[in-house]
């Protein structure tokens, strides 16, 4: 089973990689489920329902977000009705929404995503290692295929939380730096990980963001609006092989796929 996992789209620019790239890579790579982080996907911050049903409708299976799902507050009554965009599962009870949820793949297999949020350097949020343990006791219940997206800062936290889980998860994917690390590998107990899975938007910025302004940011300490960049877009993130039978990851492959610029008028 093939799972194709994205990371973060960032704004107008990781959008339009996604949609462009998108199904020419899922037939390529044949595969079965399509899971993106989309929490920054409206203008660098925030998703909104239009680009969540844009994203759903071109192929996406599943969206997860972090600790800015809440920056559009017309996704909050949305999260409610729609089960395919997930927030982080360790939000307090009430918070609207769900952080876990049980797929069917394209060959019919059915697979749980779950959604963690960090505490490390982020918000003083329920345990991530807590609420994994209570979410797999039911998804469980369903599948022994498990895809954790854990939107954390810290690289020792989101370890952490790999070797917590390893041979119960499937696979402890990080998302929320946007910068893809090197350290993907299979744990001896089945569980593949990767520190940060990467981001989809432009290269040529500081995560995302032009580097006028966030250069500035950083000389000046003075707040000023992100503005998204839109110059060497890629779309990045990972493959798993995933064994249905039993759960184990038999491998992960980082992916980075350029996007022609002049091809869609970026």
């Amino acid at each position: 089973m093939r799972i194709l996992f994205i990371g973060d789209i960032v704004g107008k620019a990781g959008r339009k990689a996604l949609l462009t790239l998108l199904g020419g890579l899922v037939e390529r790579e044949e595969i079965d489920l399509t899971i993106a982080n989309g929490e920054n996907a409206a203008g660098g911050i925030g998703i909104t329902p239009a680009i969540a049903r844009e994203i759903l409708g071109k192929g996406v299976n599943v969206i997860t977000s972090g600790n800015h799902i809440w920056a559009k507050k017309e996704i909050i009554q949305f999260l409610d009705g729609e089960e395919r965009i997930l927030r982080p599962a360790n939000y307090p009870d009430g918070a609207p929404g769900k952080g876990s949820s049980i797929f069917t793949t394209r060959i019919g297999k059915k697979i749980g995503v779950m959604n963690l949020e960090g505490r490390v350097f982020m918000k003083n949020l329920d345990c991530p290692f807590a609420a994994a343990e209570k979410e797999l006791m039911e998804l469980n219940r369903e599948t022994n295929c498990t895809v954790v997206d854990f939107h954390a800062e810290a690289t020792s936290e989101k370890m952490a939380l790999g070797w917590f889980l390893d041979g119960r998860a499937s696979a402890v994917l990080g998302t929320h730096t946007h910068i893809q690390t090197s350290d993907e590998r299979v744990l001896p107990s089945g569980t593949a990980y990767i520190t940060d899975v990467g981001m989809t938007g432009s290269i040529a910025s500081v995560i995302g963001i032009k580097k006028t302004v966030a250069i500035e940011r950083f000389l000046t300490q003075m707040p000023r609006k992100f503005d998204v960049a839109s110059k060497e877009v890629e779309l990045q993130g990972v493959i798993l092989e995933i064994n249905p039978n039993n759960g184990k990851s038999e491998s992960i492959r980082r992916l980075k796929v350029p996007l022609d610029n002049r091809k869609i008028g970026l």
